[in-house]
């Protein structure tokens, strides 16, 4: 009798856990399809060292196509040397001051560029290389800049991957969390 007194107690609260389980599924579902519908992308921001001059020039030019606007923070052309921090500040402000959605920056590699923008406060900025990168960076981190590196894919292979990293939403419910311990850390 104790037995099944404790057993119905057991089955109760885990109905209760089920149920509280669920509500929270379906609250981040809902909060998942209004991140679907505000998640509109329209501005971005754009900027290569003189390395990356070429493909930044034909990115611009394939995002426009699909109707982004593009703002282009330089540089202005493939013969003066310049450094790829000041560009990939330039990308990240305009995202931080919501001037632009979103911000692509690219050098050799894409991982100086990385590194530059997530010193500023407000950057998630994901080096990525392959459409899984890509995908995770978005659907999960939540990236705000992609850095790529124009050594590493053809100018097809880039476009293709800025497509879908501007594509791909930020899936919210369980990342949240993950989200705002990783933006946390700016505050230390």
């Amino acid at each position: 009798m104790i037995k099944r007194k404790k057993r119905l107690r057991k089955v109760a609260t885990l109905q209760t856990e089920n149920k509280r389980t669920l509500i929270t599924s379906e609250k981040n579902m809902a909060t998942h399809r209004d991140n679907m519908i505000k998640e509109r992308v329209h501005r971005v921001a754009i900027g290569a060292d003189h390395g990356a001059f070429e493909t930044k020039e034909a990115l611009k030019t394939y995002l426009e196509t699909l109707g982004y606007k593009v703002f282009d923070v330089g540089t202005s052309n493939s013969t003066t040397k310049v450094d790829y921090p000041d560009f990939a500040l330039a990308v990240a402000k305009k995202v931080t001051s919501g001037a632009c959605d979103r911000g692509i920056m690219l050098d050799a590699a894409g991982i100086g560029s990385s590194m530059a923008c997530n010193k500023v406060k407000g950057i998630r900025a994901a080096l990525c290389w392959s459409p899984e990168t890509i995908v995770n960076s978005r659907a999960h981190n939540n990236a705000n800049v992609l850095t790529m590196g124009t050594l590493q894919h053809s100018i097809s292979d880039m476009a293709s991957m800025a497509g879908l990293w501007l594509e791909t939403r930020f899936e919210g419910g369980r990342h949240w969390p993950r989200i705002n311990k990783m933006m946390s850390i700016e505050r230390i």
